[in-house]
């Protein structure tokens, strides 16, 4: 049962997220109008995309824990949602005649509700700056540099939370920078060689792109840092719990973006006129072909394939999660050469195989160090028994 559970999460987490990235590739070049005078334009409405996801995604996860709440009259809607935690078993004769210590006092739904806000907000910016990216670079770059999460997520946690991290992590962090910096060069070289210039002649600026990029990365690690910090103080708390709060108060976040007569802000609110971006959104889907599409195939695929990552890390945890998320940006990038025929020179494969030999060191040192454990655990379980 657990091997037919494992390769139902592995082909979900494949299936959802190879076809979620082709859809997102495509809501970034063109659609052509199906009204006068036919023009080609693209669909530049980043925070209508975050929001018809984070709706779908909240409903899903909010499905998910309804069907697996605990057959138990004393669960109620507050445990289900994770603000308060669930109640303990019934003391057992063995428990009853030893004595346990005095539960924990359950932590202020407020103070949870902050976080949750916090981390909303952060990711929600976050999504617009990684989809304007892709008008500068080519999305097997997105997909590398967003394969290397762990940079920001190090940088924002010895920052912010003041923490230290083991040598091999600082060894990574260089192989992934030293990867990146050969795809971007040999990338740019080829651009220049074909065009004579940096990229202005179409509009696009690497340079511009790879900031938008870096703000993306900050953000997202800094939102993961959050993350972990709410784990390690909530610790009753489920990955499907917080996906549905973060989607909750994303939709929140997007739509008051959208909507409030804020100035101009470049990336996260740009002018879209009298309507909103809403209501320019709206207009875009109704007048260009095969946008509707795009865009329900983008929120569906997001949506589902974040159950089958929390269902993945509930039952297998995060080692098997890591090697299944690796893999799968790695054939999306494959996915994305071979479907919109990119051209990849051979310094740009070479940093790529730079930044993945990081990441499998990583993943490598990670997985050594939780079976050293599991061996401690083991040793140690004969001599508790005998106490």
């Amino acid at each position: 049962m657990s091997l037919v559970r494992l390769v139902i999460c592995v082909s979900g987490v494949y299936a959802m997220f190879l076809l979620w990235a082709i859809a997102q590739e495509r809501l970034s070049v063109p659609f052509r109008s199906t009204v006068p005078p036919h023009t080609s334009d693209k669909f530049h409405f980043p925070l209508f995309m975050g929001t018809c996801q984070s709706i779908l995604s909240s409903l899903s996860a909010l499905l998910y824990l309804l069907i697996r709440r605990p057959p138990t009259s004393t669960v109620s809607l507050s445990h289900i949602l994770g603000l308060s935690p669930p109640p303990p078993p019934p003391p057992t004769t063995k428990t009853q005649t030893n004595g346990s210590a005095k539960p924990s006092p359950p932590p202020p739904p407020k103070s949870l509700l902050r976080s949750f806000l916090q981390i909303s907000l952060l990711s929600t910016l976050a999504a617009p700056f990684g989809f304007a990216s892709l008008a500068h670079v080519s999305y097997p770059f997105l997909v590398l540099a967003k394969s290397c999460k762990l940079v920001p997520v190090m940088l924002m946690n010895i920052l912010v939370y003041r923490r230290a991290f083991a040598p091999h992590k600082y060894a990574v962090v260089a192989l992934v920078t030293a990867g990146i910096a050969l795809f971007m060069h040999f990338g740019e070289g080829q651009r220049s060689s074909r065009t004579g210039s940096k990229g202005e002649g179409d509009g696009r600026s690497p340079y511009l792109g790879l900031l938008y990029l870096l703000v993306n990365l900050l953000l997202d690690g800094l939102t993961n840092s959050t993350q972990d910090e709410i784990f390690r103080m909530y610790r009753h708390l489920t990955g499907q719990q917080m996906m549905f709060w973060m989607n909750v108060f994303g939709t929140g976040v997007s739509t008051l973006l959208a909507v409030l007569p804020l100035p101009y802000i470049p990336v996260i609110h740009p002018s879209h006129g009298a309507h909103g971006e809403f209501g320019e959104a709206l207009a875009f889907v109704r007048t260009h072909e095969g946008a509707g599409r795009a865009l329900l195939g983008f929120a569906v695929t997001g949506a589902v394939g974040q159950l089958f990552i929390f269902e993945t890390l509930q039952h297998f945890g995060s080692l098997t999660l890591v090697t299944i998320t690796l893999t799968r940006k790695l054939f999306t990038m494959l996915l994305s050469v071979v479907v919109y025929n990119h051209t990849l020179t051979a310094g740009q494969w070479l940093g790529a195989a730079v930044v993945f030999a990081g990441i499998c060191l990583e993943a490598y040192v990670k997985r050594r160090d939780v079976h050293a454990k599991r061996v401690v655990q083991e040793k140690e379980k004969p001599a508790l028994k005998e106490l």
